[in-house]
């Protein structure tokens, strides 16, 4: 028989929110136990963070450790056309909150949030590959296999899904449903970007958009150290017609397509070999159940365009590690109500900018020159990540403003876009 060892919570996967709701547990005084796949530090892609993330990393006492690591300031974001470019600074957002947050390193990142969470008392054991889930007796059973092959069980009252896009419940719990977003690709590497531009502002994270293809766009994220984050999101028959021989060479050559980023990053060392994801974009039936709940990109997960992963992770660890904190307590709770309902209401936020995105139209907010400020701040205040903040229309009815302020700017006399 293999051993089984007893906890209140388990929670599968120590990235973000697997740390953070560890933590925030841990300090109302519950067991947590994070069973994790591998070995920490280890490469993660979702390096540019937004404003909200402060705020739950200061909940779960790990702000401080952030703070001190020496990551990239990032104070807002620049989006890039055809030369032409437009800058959102997070300290003029309509919300009240963060102005300002970081670009990070994931692979020392998320360790350190990990260690932050072990500091407060959660067990983390690294290589305990996730094998079976039982949840039809009083307490949730996992079963896992550790790095010596050994068979474990764990018991718990209530189990935590945090392993991001391995997905783990819901591929064991038959949970996944189409995402509705159409399938696309990702090629991204780190590089020494060898930026020399005095212009380059390396506390924000620069959005190129394609100069010929509008769904086709680029990221380019600074670190403190002089490398960058550099990353294309296009649907796979585009990457294909690259014909390349593998992918950093796939991404060089699109890369050079634009005229803007080839320029600055004319010097780059491309010392990393590029690596590709497909079909990221993913959706749940329901992101709880009996003894269980989904958080952040094993729930769902929209797309990279505007860095929402990390703050949805944290959001999902924020509210269900209250809910739960009140459940293990002996209250009654309302999972949808509480935690599934309000969560989506932001998370539909961001899909809503993500569709506009890839439909032009967003595009075409973003590089208006005119227009009212106040307007700017509401968006600013989205793309901080401040989506659940319902007092911005453009959070209470995203959708009929955007299209609102969309077909505005279609009736200037010069259209921002041609």
């Amino acid at each position: 028989m293999p051993a089984e060892y007893n906890t209140d919570v388990i929670i599968i996967g120590a990235g973000p929110s697997g740390a953070v709701a560890g933590a925030l547990l841990a300090r109302q005084g519950h067991r947590v136990c994070i069973l994790e796949r591998e070995q920490f530090p280890r490469f993660s892609i979702g390096e540019s963070l937004l404003p909200q993330c402060m705020e739950y990393l200061e909940q779960a006492g790990m702000l401080e450790a952030v703070q001190a690591a020496g990551f990239q300031r990032k104070n807002g974001a620049r989006f890039q056309w055809q030369g032409r470019y437009s800058g959102f600074d997070f300290s003029e957002q309509f919300t009240a909150g963060y102005g300002e947050t970081f670009e990070v390193q994931r692979a020392r990142f998320d360790h350190i949030l990990a260690q932050e969470a072990e500091r407060q008392g959660v067990e983390v054991r690294y290589r305990h590959e996730i094998r079976a889930v039982d949840l039809s007796g009083e307490r949730a059973r996992v079963q896992c296999c550790n790095a010596a092959g050994e068979d474990l069980t764990f018991s718990g009252r209530f189990l935590l899904d945090a392993s991001g896009f391995g997905r783990v419940l819901p591929r064991l719990l038959a949970l996944e449903t189409p995402s509705g977003f159409p399938v696309r690709s990702s090629l991204f590497t780190h590089i020494e970007d060898g930026i020399s531009d005095s212009h380059f502002d390396r506390n924000k994270i620069l959005i190129t958009v394609h100069p010929r293809h509008r769904d086709v766009w680029y990221w380019l994220i600074p670190f403190s150290d002089g490398r960058s984050s550099i990353g294309v999101v296009a649907e796979p028959d585009f990457l294909a017609g690259l014909a390349a021989a593998d992918h950093t060479e796939a991404l060089t050559r699109v890369v050079h397509q634009d005229p803007e980023l080839s320029r600055l990053l004319a010097q780059a060392s491309w010392d990393t070999p590029a690596r590709c994801i497909t079909g990221y974009s993913a959706n749940v039936s329901t992101l709880h159940g009996d003894k269980f709940a989904l958080l952040g990109n094993a729930g769902e997960f929209l797309d990279p365009v505007f860095s929402s992963g990390v703050t949805i992770a944290l959001r999902s660890a924020s509210m269900a590690a209250a809910v739960l904190d009140r459940q293990l307590r002996g209250e009654a709770v309302d999972w949808e109500r509480e935690f599934a309902q309000p969560l989506s209401r932001g998370v539909a936020t961001f899909r809503t900018f993500v569709e506009a995105w890839y439909a032009g139209r967003f595009q075409d907010v973003v590089f208006f020159e005119g227009g009212s400020d106040e307007i700017r701040r509401m968006i600013c205040s989205i793309l901080a990540g401040y989506a659940w903040d319902r007092d911005n229309p453009f959070v209470e009815r995203p959708a009929k403003r955007l299209q609102s302020l969309w077909r505005f700017i279609q009736r200037q006399p010069a259209a921002p876009v041609p």
